[in-house]
C-alpha cells in the first residue's frame, strides 16, 4: 500500500473516498440506522474539504482502500474498506499520522467498540466522555489522547 497526502481533492477522488467511508461505517457503526447513515453521508464530503491533511492508502493501481483526515494534532477521521481491516493498514496509517503529523488525539463513538479497542491498543487513553455526539444525538463519544512522553 502506498500512503500519500491528497494534494488535489477532485470530485472523482471524493466520490471514491465517500464509498470507502460508507462501506466502513456500515461494517463498524452498527448502532446507526439506515436513515442516520444516509443523513451523515450528506455532510461527509464537506468534512473531506475541512480537514487540514487528507491522506489515502492506495493499491498499486491507485485505488483508495483507506483514508484519514488530520487537523492540527487531532485525527478527525480514519476509515478502511471492510476487507482491509485486520491486516495492519489502520495501524500503519495511524502510526504514519503520529510520526509525520504529530497526531495525539482522537474522538470515537463509544459504541464502536472495535475502534475504541484499536486506539487503546495503540496507546491512546480516554480523558473525556460525553453522552451525546457533536450533533446532539444520543451516541456517547470518547475523547482519547496519547500520553505525553
Amino acid at each position: 500500500m502506498k500512503i500519500r497526502e491528497v494534494q488535489d481533492r477532485t470530485a472523482p477522488l471524493m466520490t471514491a473516498l465517500l464509498a470507502v467511508w460508507e462501506k466502513s461505517v456500515r461494517a463498524t457503526h452498527t448502532f446507526l440506522s439506515e436513515e442516520e447513515i444516509e443523513h451523515i453521508k450528506t455532510y461527509v464530503p464537506t468534512a473531506f474539504h475541512s480537514v487540514q491533511h487528507l491522506l489515502t492508502a492506495e493499491t498499486a493501481s491507485g485505488e483508495p482502500v483507506a483514508f484519514m483526515g488530520i487537523t492540527g494534532d487531532r485525527l478527525e477521521m480514519l476509515f478502511l474498506l471492510p476487507e482491509e481491516r485486520g491486516k495492519g493498514l489502520g495501524r500503519q496509517l495511524l502510526e504514519y499520522g503520529i510520526r509525520n503529523y504529530g497526531v495525539g488525539e482522537v474522538t470515537v463513538n463509544e459504541q464502536n467498540s472495535q475502534a475504541v479497542g484499536f486506539y487503546q491498543h495503540l496507546g491512546f487513553v480516554t480523558y473525556r466522555r460525553t453522552d451525546h455526539d457533536e450533533e446532539g444525538n444520543p451516541y456517547p463519544l470518547l475523547y482519547l489522547k496519547l500520553p505525553q512522553a
